[in-house]
């Protein structure tokens, strides 16, 4: 299928794209395969992307203020984005005001360099500036740049020879003093992997602010993305949504194969990848097509989202973004001294700790505590055992609590503590590991979902857990999972609202929504 992007299909009307294509492939060299040192050619497209993402206003000003290339895995995105990093050091990418008219008609905008270029390779984490460093020193080693703009090539960054300011260089999510730098530019790669787990759109909101404070010199971002699964909110998806909502100021280039192709379907897969290759002319489409219609794997959201360039949501996926915010609700809040349920998965160390409420008489979930382990802890850190402790507290004086499961693992001792303290016939152990009863909890939650016989109000950090957590299949039924075990997408919340949501059903079961009963058997 044709563009499914807002790239338009014709030539802009002023562009400093014209100047910048002819001085790349004059300065820059290929960076690898057979052609290596050779002059840099773009393909058509990339041609046509790069004339639109230097398009001019009257006035001077972009065009577009902010770009996003998605295309299939081997397209060349990450030689496309290392020449645009290049081209923003030394090459001419700002208006000096002077347009020339070329022999066949074409008005041409004249640029200059940056006079002070700080461009940021920036990624989650330094392995994934790594490709896109390494290509562009191969780009500039022994090139005409390299020569004639008196570059130092050195492994973790590109600069100028003689103290001369200016350079390309990583940054990464953890890089400190992110808030408050100047970049000119920052090429953003992967933008698919930059999700809520490695802070990646806290991370993309602070350098959009940095290139803000100098939008009016030039400075914005690119971002470089596969198509995304919708549940994972990454920043790839947030600027996607930006563009379907109608943002005019994004530029955003995409080409992908028709939806929903027969993946055992050798033709309908190689006409697939074809659209969605376009003119990459070195794209293994014969190879692909054996990969996806052949492969052991069988990963149809992986085919679809990285060689057809379909949105696809993860196979394995335990609940959809769509089907987690149809229960989104904003009536009827919460207020203290309403019955509820409560579900709490503790851990002490890696995992997170969360604390869920569950309003008994409408299933309402709400988040009452949740402890993550930061970013930059140190290897020794610990939840806060006191913070847990005094959230227990308070929300035991401020609701009706009226039933309270909780996992055991780690907080044994406290949990028979609370269940002196507050009652045993409201707090009570609930055993995650038992197969029988985990798997009837988890399906009722499920399926509640799916009636929208629960609700919630769309909080990020629950919200977040439910769709990391992925389906794992056990003889008894299915259970959820992080999607690795050691994988920093945590599911505790999501843990802990299906037992609240259990604790809720055993509580209403019991008579509790109507009438006050104490000393009861518990169903643990």
């Amino acid at each position: 299928m044709p563009q499914t992007g807002n790239l338009p299909a014709h030539e802009p009307e002023l562009t400093l794209g014209h100047h910048i294509l002819a001085w790349a492939e004059r300065y820059i060299v290929q960076p690898d395969g057979e052609h290596a040192g050779t002059p840099w050619r773009f393909t058509d497209e990339q041609r046509h992307f790069i004339k639109w993402l230097y398009a001019l206003n009257p006035d001077g000003t972009w065009v577009y203020t902010e770009a996003t290339l998605r295309r299939a895995k081997g397209f060349g995105k990450t030689p496309l984005l290392a020449a645009i990093a290049i081209i923003e050091f030394i090459g001419p990418c700002r208006w000096t005001g002077e347009i020339r008219v070329a022999k066949d008609g074409t008005r041409v905008a004249i640029g200059a360099p940056v006079r002070l270029p700080l461009v940021q390779l920036a990624a989650t984490s330094l392995d994934q500036t790594a490709q896109t460093m390494d290509m562009i020193r191969a780009m500039l080693a022994e090139s005409p740049a390299e020569r004639e703009y008196d570059i130092d090539i050195s492994k973790t960054r590109i600069q100028f020879k003689g103290n001369r300011p200016g350079k390309i260089t990583p940054v990464t999510s953890s890089t400190r003093g992110n808030e408050g730098a100047r970049p000119t530019m920052v090429v953003c790669d992967e933008s698919h992997h930059w999700v809520d787990s490695v802070a990646g759109p806290t991370f993309y909101a602070t350098l959009q602010r940095n290139t803000n404070k100098t939008l009016s010199q030039g400075s914005r971002c690119i971002q470089t993305t596969n198509a995304y699964d919708p549940n994972e909110a990454s920043v790839a998806q947030t600027t996607h949504e930006a563009v379907l909502n109608g943002n005019p100021f994004i530029l955003y280039d995409c080409r992908e194969a028709p939806p929903n192709i027969d993946l055992k379907d050798p033709d309908a897969v190689r006409a697939g990848l074809v659209e969605a290759y376009g003119d990459s002319w070195w794209a293994p489409i014969d190879q692909l097509v054996n990969v996806i219609v052949y492969g052991a794997d069988g990963n149809a959201a992986h085919d679809y989202r990285f060689y057809l360039n379909n949105i696809a949501e993860s196979a394995d996926g335990w609940m959809s973004k769509v089907e987690w915010d149809e229960c989104v609700s904003h009536e009827d809040p919460i207020s203290p001294g309403d019955k509820i349920a409560v579900g709490f998965d503790g851990s002490l160390f890696n995992d997170a700790t969360g604390l869920i409420g569950c309003r008994l008489r409408d299933g309402r979930l709400f988040t009452l505590g949740a402890w993550e382990k930061p970013d930059k802890a140190p290897p020794d850190w610990e939840v806060d055992v006191l913070a847990v402790e005094a959230v227990i507290q308070r929300t035991f004086e401020t609701y009706q609590v009226e039933w309270m499961y909780a996992d055991p693992p780690y907080w044994q001792e406290a949990i028979g503590r609370w269940s002196l303290t507050y009652g045993d016939d409201r707090v009570y152990e609930f055993w995650t590991s038992k197969a029988n009863r985990m798997v009837n909890a988890t399906e009722r939650f499920r399926t509640a979902v799916t009636t929208r016989d629960l609700t919630h109000s769309g909080e990020i950090k629950l919200t977040r857990h439910v769709l990391n957590a992925v389906r794992r299949e056990i003889p008894q039924g299915i259970l959820i999972r992080k999607d690795s075990p050691k994988s920093k997408r945590k599911i505790d919340l999501a843990v802990a609202a299906i037992l609240a949501f259990e604790a809720r059903a055993d509580a209403i079961a019991d008579g509790r929504l109507k009438t006050k009963k104490r000393r009861v058997m518990g169903f643990g």
